[in-house]
């Protein structure tokens, strides 16, 4: 498909929907290339038109904006599909980053990408890749969640699925479940891993603060203002015992809960291939 590379017209040859990341905070983490496409697409689609005509403001940028949010992304894009058949390009944006990563818009993508019009990114400003870039964290790989789930009982089954992932983990949470987030954070792994607050990212007061997650919730109620604003959380990888993988010592874990220790030590070396001799004494130090 053929794009016009020029700032007077930065769009594909045929209508097409632009998937674009927007400041989370500071308003001059916008891309020319965004600004560029904003100013000239027919319609933007926006998850506040309210919030987002602020930014448009800011950059003089003047368009038709059409609401599209968790609760009408269905009929929303019926009605982006029917601009896109009439000619018109459409940009997606959401109220801070990129849109579809624990937003709206998966769901508008696929439906466009069905009716055969190109979806082209427009990339930018990302929390979860901002926090990990400031995180100080050295691990190799990372599993991005997004939100967990609301309510403690779901949630903490869920921490209990991750803990054996070999990654850091990366969450995003609201000011108000924070405090009870950190807690089952620090009642389901280990309190050996790093936890890094990542908090109002490029905003007044933003602040990055790296701990053992042993110690996150001591931090946390100190002050009252470091429970404000919106949070990405960041939880490094658990210790390895020497020797074994990780996934050997969740199994053994699990294990343990219903089995005495050699016989929880051999199921695990059986079931992983990780040294029988090695689990049974990691299996000692986990009961004492």
């Amino acid at each position: 498909m053929a794009i016009l590379l020029n700032e007077e017209n930065p769009l594909h040859a045929s209508p097409a929907l632009y998937v674009v990341a927007t400041p989370l905070g500071n308003r001059l983490d916008i891309s020319l290339r965004a600004l560029a496409v904003l100013r000239v697409v027919g319609t933007i689609a926006a998850e506040d038109t309210r919030h987002s005509l602020r930014l448009l403001d800011a950059h003089g940028i003047n368009a038709k904006m059409l609401a599209l949010h968790e609760h009408n992304e269905q009929e929303g894009a019926t009605r982006i599909i029917a601009l896109l058949e009439a000619g018109q390009h459409v940009a997606l944006i959401t109220d801070a980053g990129t849109p579809a990563v624990s937003d709206p818009g998966a769901r508008l993508v696929a439906r466009v990408q069905e009716a055969g019009f190109p979806v082209v990114p427009v990339p930018g400003a990302c929390a979860a890749i901002a926090a990990l870039s400031a995180s100080g964290l050295a691990a190799a790989h990372f599993h991005f969640h997004g939100f967990l789930p609301p309510k403690p009982t779901a949630r903490r089954t869920t921490l209990e699925g991750l803990r054996g992932i070999d990654a850091a983990l990366v969450f995003y949470e609201a000011p108000h479940r924070v405090l009870e987030t950190v807690e089952d954070l620090a009642a389901v792994l280990e309190p050996e891993r790093e936890l890094v607050f990542a908090r109002e990212l490029t905003k007044l007061f933003e602040q990055i603060a790296r701990m053992p997650l042993g110690a996150a919730l001591e931090w946390l109620r100190a002050d009252p203002n470091r429970q404000r604003g919106e949070f990405v959380l960041l939880v490094g990888p658990a210790p390895q015992s020497e020797g074994l993988p990780p996934e050997a010592e969740r199994v053994l874990k699990l294990l343990l809960a219903e089995l005495p220790l050699k016989t929880a030590a051999r199921l695990a070396a059986e079931i992983t291939g990780a040294a029988k001799n090695a689990l049974y004494e990691l299996g000692l130090r986990l009961k004492a």
